[in-house]
């Protein structure tokens, strides 16, 4: 994500849990619009030292509540106490609900629903979140500009097994270094995440080119900026992909996914999809590429034996081998052990967590002569 947004000319500052800049309203909606691999874009609207109730109270009458929100809007909180005096999130929405009324003039209604999934999220544009986080009795409250979490560009409607999020999908390419020069070839592509957000970006397609953003509704926010910075996202944007992209995986009703999801991301005719096994993978002509996937991991779907998720990344090995030498892989995977039955080497360069499950990016180089992975029966 720092790389993202030094590629948009800011100055990012990495964070425990992500990355910091400082910026104005045409930085806030270029972030929004373009960072492909974040979960939100939040505005920091105050810091303070809150030991008690009165302390919290005394500090947020001085937050410009105004600028986020307008007299009589929904708002919604989203608390954590750690390691502090102050311990009761649910208390300590009420007082800032009654610092925003009392700064506002006005009553506010507001929730304090914790959930941070998609159904939760898909709606957040009812409502502005703040979030708010006490640890060590220091208070950091910061207004959420994104709305529903950026993952969701608007197209993925029909999803296969174990979904992979938009997000992760962009992380995956980055991770790989692909820039949307070579072909790519996902051999497990289910509902055609990796694929589409490959087309979207070879084609620089913004992310959020197809969505709505909660700052654009603030009542102080230029909204004329937003307009400027959108058209020229829509100016940038190629009428065909430069490269060949090919998705395929053995569940036909996956396919049918794929496609229908393709079509709403505006690129069906940039991406091939086929009903295919990972043994009979195709790979394009136009040179070497990358193969970008996110095998089963035998831990939510399938329910198969241990042995026959080895043998799964064993084929995939040996077939790249056959099929694609020359050609870079990046996967994700959940363990060491599955890695390796590949047979050949990989590093390790992001580790992150794909529905709960910690998983890690391996990226290398598919060599013809490596050893083939260990079959297990």
């Amino acid at each position: 994500m720092a790389g993202e947004l030094g590629a948009l000319g800011e100055t990012p500052t990495i964070e425990e849990g992500g990355v910091a800049w400082a910026g104005d309203a045409a930085s806030l909606c270029r972030a929004n619009l373009w960072l492909r691999t974040a979960s939100r874009v939040v505005v920091r609207a105050a810091h303070f030292r809150a030991r008690t109730f009165y302390e919290l109270e005394r500090h947020a009458r001085r937050i410009p509540w105004e600028r986020f929100v307008a007299p009589g809007s929904e708002v919604r909180f989203r608390v954590t106490c750690r390691k502090s005096r102050l311990y009761h999130s649910d208390a300590v929405a009420q007082r800032l609900a009654a610092a925003i009324e009392h700064r506002l003039q006005a009553a506010s209604a507001y929730s304090t629903r914790e959930s941070d999934d998609e159904a939760d999220e898909a709606g957040a544009g009812r409502e502005q979140l703040f979030i708010v986080r006490i640890a060590h009795d220091e208070c950091t409250v910061s207004a959420d500009s994104s709305g529903a979490l950026l993952h969701m560009r608007g197209y993925r409607q029909a999803v296969a097994k174990a979904p992979l999020r938009e997000t992760l999908a962009a992380a995956l390419l980055a991770a790989a270094g692909w820039r949307g020069e070579t072909p790519l070839v996902d051999p497990f592509c289910g509902s055609g995440t990796i694929a589409i957000e490959a087309a979207r970006l070879a084609r620089r397609m913004a992310p959020g080119l197809d969505r709505q953003f909660a700052c654009v509704e603030w009542p102080e926010f230029p909204r004329a900026v937003f307009g400027r910075l959108l058209a020229d996202a829509r100016a940038q944007v190629l009428t065909r992909c430069p490269v060949p992209i090919r998705g395929s995986d053995r569940d036909a009703g996956a396919i049918d996914a794929a496609r229908g999801n393709a079509a709403r991301a505006g690129v069906s005719d940039d991406v091939e999809f086929a009903v295919r096994a990972v043994s009979a993978i195709e790979p394009p002509a136009g040179g070497a590429g990358l193969v970008a996937t996110n095998p089963p991991y035998g831990v939510r779907v399938g329910g198969g034996e241990r042995h026959e998720i080895r043998n799964l990344y064993a084929q995939l090995g040996n077939v790249l081998r056959r099929r694609c030498p020359g050609w870079r892989l990046a996967f994700y995977s959940p363990d060491a052990g599955l890695t390796r039955q590949v047979g050949f080497p990989m590093q390790t360069v992001l580790r992150t967590r794909n529905g709960g499950i910690p998983v890690q990016v391996e990226v290398g180089e598919i060599a013809g002569s490596a050893a083939p992975g260990r079959i297990y029966f």
